[in-house]
């Protein structure tokens, strides 16, 4: 008897959302913020506190779509020696007691350097259930797309609010797992964001893929996230846990204070 292919997580996490007509909490943390060893514990205690889909941020030194939040936790990742192996690991240690999604995050020049065989292989082992790779467009992944051929790790690709139609429906094409719409122009950080035009894009790019599509930048409250729940499949959230792991770093609170806020946002989305 030939066994069913096991379900990718992130296409699993959909469905079962899908059914329960619920929406995707997304969170993404900086690999390594503020060393390796709070780093496990924050990602540990995000993973069981309600988020769906984890974003594993691979520090890079010239994150060019990152706010100074994010900016900032790069840097001190890298100052206490995060690389894409260590990345790696903290996947692999989550993924322990954990069934969360996981999405890696970076920029292509540490993934290349890296190796890109190796990041497929070693990824899979890791229990990494898709790469994002924020500065790789479709014309230029040729040889990563090469390198995960065979293997169940989806590109997850970012749609700009200002792609057209056209554009939008290049980019679902080589994409898996979801589409990331950004909700304004500029980088990751809280900022105004216009609620009207943010569902248009959504509209629009709903009649181009089946693909789920999630919302990011800019969502940081409880409120963002009502706000918006209902526009798309699911929301990320990425600064506000960030900056909540930085300003408690010393005091042993960010895992704590992290899950905490996992949970109201949890509860947020599920209201709507």
């Amino acid at each position: 008897m030939v066994k069913d292919k096991p379900t990718n997580r992130i296409s699993a996490t959909f469905a079962r959302l899908a059914k329960e007509r619920r929406r995707a909490l997304v969170g993404y943390l900086t690999a390594g913020d503020p060393d390796f060893d709070a780093s496990l514990c924050i990602l540990r205690e995000a993973a069981t506190s309600g988020l769906d889909v984890l974003e594993l941020g691979v520090p890079f030194s010239d994150p060019t779509a990152d706010g100074p939040v994010i900016q900032a936790a790069a840097a001190r990742a890298l100052q206490a020696g995060m690389t894409v192996a260590r990345a790696l690991e903290l996947a692999r240690r989550v993924r322990e007691s954990s069934d969360v999604a996981i999405v890696l995050f970076s920029y292509y020049n540490p993934l290349l350097h890296f190796g890109l065989d190796r990041l497929a292989s070693e990824a899979m082992a890791a229990g990494v259930d898709g790469l994002l790779v924020v500065d790789l467009p479709p014309e230029e992944a040729g040889e990563l797309r090469d390198a995960l051929a065979g293997k169940d790790l989806p590109l997850i690709r970012l749609v700009a609010p200002t792609t057209p139609p056209e554009r939008m429906a290049e980019i679902a094409r080589d994409a898996g797992g979801f589409l990331y719409l950004i909700t304004r122009v500029g980088v990751t950080g809280a900022g105004t964001l216009d609620h009207a035009r943010v569902g248009r894009l959504a509209k629009t790019l709903k009649g181009i893929t089946p693909l789920p599509i999630c919302l990011g930048f800019g969502i940081s409250t409880a409120a963002d996230v009502q706000q918006l729940a209902g526009l798309a499949d699911g929301v990320v959230v990425g600064s506000a846990l960030v900056k909540l792991a930085a300003e408690h770093a010393a005091d042993g609170q960010g895992a704590r204070l992290v899950a905490e806020k996992v949970r109201e946002l949890r509860l947020a989305l599920d209201a709507v």
